[in-house]
Formats: C-alpha cells, structure tokens, sequence
C-alpha cells in the first residue's frame, strides 16, 4: 500500500484506487487527491464528532459511507471558508481541493452508486484569474544552453534539448525509454497514459547521438541515467535544471523545469509561428483553451496581426474641402 493511502479507510482507499489504476492518474495526482481528502475528512470529522484533537491529528481510518451521507452542503461551504481564513489557502488551492471533493462524490455516486444524489455536483468552482506562464525569452534559452558542462554534459544538454524543442513534462521526459526513439521521432507517453508522437530536429539528434555515444556501455532501458548508471529521478533532473539556471545567470527562484516547456510552447508560437492545433499536439493538452494561454503572451503578434489589417495605411479623403 503507498504511503499516502495508509490513513485513510477502505472507502477512500477503492476510489484513489480508481483514479490510479482505472482512469490512469498519475502517482502524483492521486498522492495531490489524498492529502486532499484527508485534510477535508479531518475537518467534517472534527466537526461532525466535535474532537478537541489538533486537525492533522485526527484518525480518519473509520470513514464510512454513513458518515458521507451525513455531510450536507453546508459543511463543505464551510470547508471551503475555513480554507480561506483558517489556512490561507488562495484561490488555485481552494479550486483543486474542491475538484477533489466533486471528483469523489461523483465517483461514489456515478461509479459505485453509494450515494442517492451527489451534493457536489453544482457546487460553483472558485474564479482561478489567469495569469501568463512564465517563460525564457530566445536569449535566455541560448544562455542557459550554453551553460552546459561537466562530468555529464552530454546527459544535460540533452535534457535541455528535448525540453526546449519538444516542451515535455518532467515526468514525460523522465519516462524516456531508449525503445521509444526510432530514427527521428519520440513517442511520449502523457497523461492517462496516452501516447503522442513528436519528431527530433537537427539540434537534438545531434545532442542525441552524442549522449548515446557516452552511455552506450549501459544496458539499461532508460534514456536518461543518473551518475550511478541507474534511471535519473524527476528530483534528479529538477536538480540539474536549478544548477544550471544558476549557472546562466538566471533567476532560479522564479524559474523550474517546467517552465522550460513555457519556454518551448512560446518559442514555436512566436518564433516558428506554430498554429495552436498543431501546439496542442506537441503539448499533448486534452483541451485547446489549456493551449490558447500561449496566445497571450507576445504583444508583438497582436501589432502585426493588426498592422497587417487592410485598412491599416488607411487615409480619409477630404470630401469637405473638395466640396468648396
């Protein structure tokens, strides 16, 4: 059993359960749902069975059906505010936690029909304001390629490649078997497991065959190896991308790796004009309006876009003077 399931009750268990193995959530999601939960199946117990025990100290292992039952809407409004007075939780926090919440009824109502009606279900989701992803401008990305080197500069440059040009997630990068590469294209396994197809450039076959070259005495089916020859971690390659950001001259507080694939997403919408069905592909985003974020971020577009307008160079003719 993981770590993350051990205070929860079978009930709980059967639907973290679901999320991983039927619908094909990563790890990390459904590690983000359980502490969720616990957190609200603490406060309704605390208030449903009045305990003068400090909340994260609160058994939640005898959670049942009966006490799902006894939740009202009220309740879970009141989750909600104790979120945002009590913990300080903002906007995006209460949003995700709250997705949780809906995610769980429907499950218990929808999948295994343990309850008549889900509460839940039209409970309005907190306005999150959209903020535009932070990004690398072209320059920074040619510094912090440039930065590069070392006992495993090979393996680096390759990872910043691959980020760069193909915007992968962290987790999709680190997932990289050497079966997944055929001559120039990459099949990424995302989300839920799917499967998208990307193609290699020039500049990364390039870093490719050079890593390929300083590994080739490994067996292992991983692409990317860490300095003992075994799979290199996400926290490994989170690792390597601080240094090296460190190392450019960049502000690695305000930058991680995943704002490596802003960087890419960015890169092909501004400079390779890339259209944004064909970046929803790359991404490997279920949703086009995930995509369209990257719309927003160069000014530059949009001054084109109406300079080019016809009427641009338009001058009025003075009918008036004319006239006289």
């Amino acid at each position: 059993m993981n770590d993350y399931m051990k205070n929860h009750s079978q009930l709980v268990r059967n639907f973290l359960s679901h999320k991983l193995t039927i619908e094909g959530k990563s790890p990390l999601t459904v590690k983000e749902y359980a502490y969720d939960l616990q957190t609200f199946l603490r406060y309704i117990v605390k208030q449903k069975e009045h305990s003068s025990l400090p909340l994260e100290e609160i058994p939640i292992h005898h959670v049942d059906i009966e006490l799902i039952k006894s939740i009202e809407l009220t309740d879970i409004y009141e989750y909600l505010m104790y979120l945002s007075k009590e913990k300080n939780n903002g906007v995006k926090s209460r949003a995700r936690k709250l997705s949780c919440i809906k995610s769980f009824y429907k499950y218990l109502h929808v999948k295994v029909h343990l309850l008549d009606k889900d509460i839940a279900k039209d409970l309005e989701m907190p306005k999150t304001p959209k903020s535009l992803p932070r990004y690398l401008e072209l320059k920074e990305a040619e510094m912090l390629l440039n930065a590069v080197g070392g006992k495993t500069r090979e393996r680096d440059y390759l990872m910043l490649m691959i980020l760069l040009n193909c915007g992968l997630r962290v987790s999709e990068l680190q997932n990289i078997k050497l079966s997944d590469i055929k001559e120039d294209t990459l099949t990424v396994t995302g989300k839920g497991n799917k499967e998208r197809q990307l193609f290699l450039n020039d500049a990364t076959k390039k870093a490719l065959e050079d890593y390929l070259e300083v590994r080739k005495g490994s067996k292992c089916p991983s692409l990317l190896l860490s300095s003992r020859g075994t799979p290199i971690s996400i926290a490994g390659i989170q690792y390597t991308m601080k240094n090296l950001f460190r190392k450019a001259g960049l502000d690695a507080t305000r930058l991680s790796t995943h704002k490596l694939r802003h960087t890419a997403a960015t890169l092909m919408y501004k400079h390779g004009k890339v259209d944004i069905k064909t970046l929803q592909r790359v991404l490997g985003h279920e949703h086009l309006n995930t995509t369209e974020i990257y719309t927003h971020t160069d000014d530059t577009m949009v001054k084109e876009a109406i300079d080019q307008n016809p009427l641009a160079h338009f001058e009025k003719t003075d009918n008036h003077n004319k006239q006289h």
